[in-house]
């Protein structure tokens, strides 16, 4: 089973493939906001959920993932839950 450790770096090797012309320099932990702090679009998370599809060989619900958050009223995404998420779904 992967540790929160090992896919967080899974997930910051995928973000700078995806991404390879931004600049990622300032300190990136689990309470990272993907828009806010990263500065991804809505549409880059999109591109970025498409490449870990990939990068974990199977199809991830992210779209179900995402509804949850906006139910929730969530404005942003923070790299820990992106993490549990994928941990609860490729662990």
């Amino acid at each position: 089973m992967r540790t929160a450790n090992d896919l967080m770096a899974e997930l910051s090797l995928v973000v700078h493939r995806t991404f390879p012309d931004r600049d990622f320099s300032d300190p990136v932990d689990l309470q990272t906001r993907v828009f806010a702090d990263l500065g991804l679009a809505s549409i880059e998370l999109v591109v970025l959920a498409e490449h870990l599809d990939a990068h974990f060989g199977r199809r991830l619900p992210f779209g179900t993932f995402l509804k949850g958050l906006r139910d929730r009223g969530a404005a942003d995404l923070t790299l820990a839950e992106l993490v549990a998420f994928l941990q609860h779904h490729v662990g």
